[in-house]
């Protein structure tokens, strides 16, 4: 999803706004997280990007994408551009505890 939206729309509420942006980006998520997965691969990844008015787009945390909107909105900017790409993610195997080696020696 690359797309830009705009804050300020005549005949509806700034807030209203923000939320069915919101909605938007949470309804494309879902629609993705929903699509079935190749083999080999666990998850699905979010590489996100933002930027407010005319500013360059930068990298941003998945979980920071709300944060980011709020934070447009309450500085008034009159649009924003959010691009979201999901790519294939694999869990890595996590490091097994010295404390379990050390009990299994003796």
């Amino acid at each position: 999803m690359k797309k830009t939206f705009k804050l300020n729309v005549e005949n509806k509420h700034p807030d209203r706004q923000v939320e069915s942006i919101k909605h938007e980006i949470r309804k494309y998520i879902k629609r993705e997280k929903n699509k079935p997965l190749s083999e080999g691969v666990d998850f699905w990844k979010f590489e996100c990007k933002f930027a407010k008015d005319s500013e360059e787009p930068k990298k941003i945390e998945f979980l920071d994408i709300t944060k980011n909107i709020d934070e447009a909105s309450n500085e008034k900017c009159e649009t924003l551009y959010m691009e979201i790409l999901s790519i294939p993610g694999k869990r890595e195997a996590k490091p097994e505890l010295e404390s379990k080696e050390t009990e299994e020696d003796k």
